[in-house]
């Protein structure tokens, strides 16, 4: 295959449905996954972890015969590229953070979320160290779905992502992660959304610092004036600027 073609992974909530209407406007092949759990992919989010997602997508870009790609992340899915781009660096081209969340090296995820998104991750946190598994978050309100995501939709769009967001992992955003082992001659691409309600702009400048912060660290940052789902929002915008990579 000459072209270079695209792993698309989604963020927390979310799933592979969340890039369908990003998809048709790329010109190169490309595949959205669900993570484990999520969508027809099995898994159970209680015991989740970041490794088993790298694994996931590792295993979908084999079935779908992809040797070497760019990877692209949203949201908490930078984790999970992070991870694959640790394990495989040989095999990722480029990594693209779609407004991602970025630990300091060797922290978690949930000091980067949103504060009702923290507090709902430390509450179940909490009621999974009494029952002893890692536990999930419980699907967000409407309310929340149409703050955080939807800030920049028209109806159609505002339903669409309203009717598909779920739970999420809470083991992924407690989990402390390392980016460690990702080669610094890895390119690396912040795309920085202007309208973020979820992680606003200034919060995304904490994220890429820490990127930037790595081993390696040199990031392009790209900006689009669209809220956090912009795959949804703005597909042809966001599409262009993953193609010209």
């Amino acid at each position: 295959m000459s072209e270079v073609p695209i792993v698309l992974v989604h963020g927390g909530g979310h799933g592979a449905w969340c890039w369908e209407r990003m998809v048709p406007f790329l010109t190169r092949p490309a595949l959205a996954v669900d993570l484990p759990g999520r969508g027809n992919t099995p898994g159970d989010l209680d015991s989740l972890t970041v490794e088993q997602c790298a694994a996931s997508v590792l295993r979908d870009a084999d079935r779908a015969g992809f040797e070497r790609f760019e990877l692209v992340g949203h949201s908490l899915g930078g984790l999970t590229i992070s991870a694959v781009a640790a394990r495989a660096p040989s095999r990722v081209s480029r990594l693209v953070f779609v407004s991602c969340a970025v630990p300091p090296e060797g922290g978690s995820a949930i000091d980067t979320l949103p504060v009702a998104i923290r507090w709902l991750s430390r509450q179940a946190l909490k009621r999974a160290a009494r029952g002893k598994k890692a536990g999930h978050q419980p699907g967000l309100s409407e309310k929340r779905i149409r703050a955080m995501f939807c800030n920049d939709m028209n109806p159609e769009q505002t339903r669409f992502v309203i009717e598909n967001c779920g739970p999420e992992a809470v083991g992924l955003i407690s989990e402390r992660v390392s980016r460690t082992g990702i080669p610094p001659s890895l390119p690396k691409t912040y795309v920085r959304l202007l309208r973020d309600a979820s992680l606003p702009p200034k919060k995304q400048d904490e994220l890429i610092a820490n990127l930037r912060k790595s081993p390696g660290g040199d990031v392009e940052v790209i900006e689009l004036d669209s809220g956090h789902d912009a795959m949804i929002s703005h597909p042809a915008e966001l599409a262009a600027i993953i193609d010209r990579l």
